[in-house]
């Protein structure tokens, strides 16, 4: 590259570059030409062992016509060039300094160019000197004002990153207090209708024992009088008749007052309302567990579907089934019933005590017959458990966990956004997340593996 750059012509060099100057360019569609142009003079100055400032006519010649472009307008001197004069004189022979050695890099007078100190040294004139120097100069304006519009590019592409992160940020913190806040509402509105309930319950209840204590007081006050009566008429004062009226007046004898005996009804607020709110709150979920079913014209024929079309395990192998185009004939897998197109959806597998397994979702055009590339790139998007858990990415398994004791795998599709996500169902620890890009309908498949017979996947449901 050096040896053509030292024998061709740079203004065809520079006439090719001025082929792509267009006055509606911005100056960085240029820029990376020009940089190439620069970066090549430099390694071709940089050939020579010493510092050597003799006019470099091709140098020259490039950065002249370079100066005719709009874009470099800044590297142009605003006011012609002065002939530049050197301060003082030579201390030795006190003569104008008029030559410059580049082998002391010091200017000298012509008298110090005829003496041993410097008659095989490598001296130019000033002027040339100077030339040299500003097209050197000019060279490193032009790089350094490619950088400075790199900066200002990277600048702002990390501003205008910074603020997407910002706007991501409010959106999602305005989701959550939405989401969490809707719960939290649901909550706050069963606790305000469960003490409301059980303050009416009450109210009735205590109404009854107080209706009841009104009568048993009345009573007791007559009671009291007719006590009194009587005490009054075994007085040593009473005379016969006041005692005889007594005495053959009725008693007033109530033997049915008792005890109101209406305990409450508190059974309702006794029993298990954490799970009926929870069942309640599964209808103002935006998300909520799917009850899944698997598709048996789908199921590998060495596949046993049970337990209502939920639990898939290793079987015999079922020969009369007939090779429809959507069942898998070497991969023991099967689909559920269920075909996402959008929204959000979440499901619960129990993978108990099996060594082997995989899950996940795949579209509806995927290959299922021979061999089957479970990678994002074939329309899968999975994790498998075989001697640790692994995400299945393209061209590779990536390893999610080097254990797994979790009794449940949770599957979240977010079918607008691109999402495939696993957790621990018991922790709710997110495992793994894919993101991509549907543009077809999606289902759940699962696989208990081969070789595993007894082992089992079942999809779990909750109402």
């Amino acid at each position: 590259m050096l040896l053509i750059i030292g024998v061709i012509d740079f203004s065809d060099l520079v006439y090719c570059i001025t082929r792509y100057k267009s006055p509606h360019e911005p100056f960085v569609g240029t820029a990376p030409i020009l940089f190439c142009v620069v970066h090549a003079t430099l390694s071709f100055l940089q050939v020579f062992t010493k510092m050597s400032f003799t006019k470099n006519y091709l140098v020259k010649n490039l950065v002249d016509k370079l100066s005719d472009f709009d874009y470099l307008k800044t590297c142009r001197p605003s006011a012609p060039t002065k002939p530049v004069k050197m301060d003082g004189k030579c201390e030795r022979h006190h003569e104008e300094l008029k030559l410059y050695c580049h082998t002391d890099r010091k200017p000298i007078c012509v008298v110090c160019r005829e003496s041993r100190a410097h008659r095989h040294h490598d001296v130019a004139p000033v002027p040339e000197v100077v030339e040299d120097m500003k097209s050197e100069l000019k060279l490193r304006l032009i790089k350094l004002n490619w950088q400075k519009s790199m900066c200002v590019r990277v600048k702002s592409t990390d501003e205008q990153a910074k603020t997407d992160v910002k706007l991501k940020k409010q959106a999602l913190k305005e989701k959550i207090e939405d989401d969490v806040g809707a719960l939290v509402q649901f909550l706050l509105d069963e606790k305000d209708d469960l003490l409301e309930r059980l303050e009416v319950e009450a109210e009735a209840t205590i109404g009854l024992i107080d209706a009841n204590l009104k009568r048993v007081e009345s009573e007791a006050a007559k009671v009291d009088k007719a006590i009194t009566e009587i005490q009054n008429q075994l007085s040593d004062s009473t005379n016969f008749e006041s005692i005889s009226n007594s005495y053959l007046s009725p008693c007033h004898v109530n033997l049915g007052v008792q005890a109101s005996n209406s305990p409450p009804d508190f059974s309702e607020f006794t029993g298990p309302f954490q799970l009926i709110m929870w069942k309640k709150m599964m209808h103002v979920l935006h998300t909520m567990p799917q009850n899944l079913t698997l598709d048996l014209d789908t199921a590998h024929p060495s596949l046993a579907i049970s337990d209502f079309d939920t639990k898939v395990e290793e079987g015999r192998v079922r020969s009369q089934e007939p090779d429809m185009p959507q069942r898998f004939t070497r991969f023991f897998g099967v689909l559920a019933t269920a075909q996402y197109s959008s929204g959000q959806h979440y499901w619960e597998v129990d993978v108990r005590d099996k060594g082997v397994w995989y899950l996940g979702v795949t579209t509806e055009y995927s290959n299922r017959k021979g061999f089957v590339n479970l990678s994002p790139s074939a329309g899968y998007w999975s994790l498998c458990l075989q001697d640790r858990l692994y995400a299945n990415e393209e061209d590779s398994r990536v390893p999610v966990a080097d254990y797994w004791n979790s009794p449940r795998v949770g599957v979240f599709l977010d079918y607008d956004r691109g999402h495939v996500t696993f957790f621990d169902a018991v922790t709710m620890k997110r495992i793994y997340n894919f993101v991509t890009y549907f543009d077809e309908p999606v289902s759940p498949f699962f696989s208990p593996g081969k070789n595993d017979p007894g082992s089992r996947l079942q999809i779990c449901h909750f109402y």
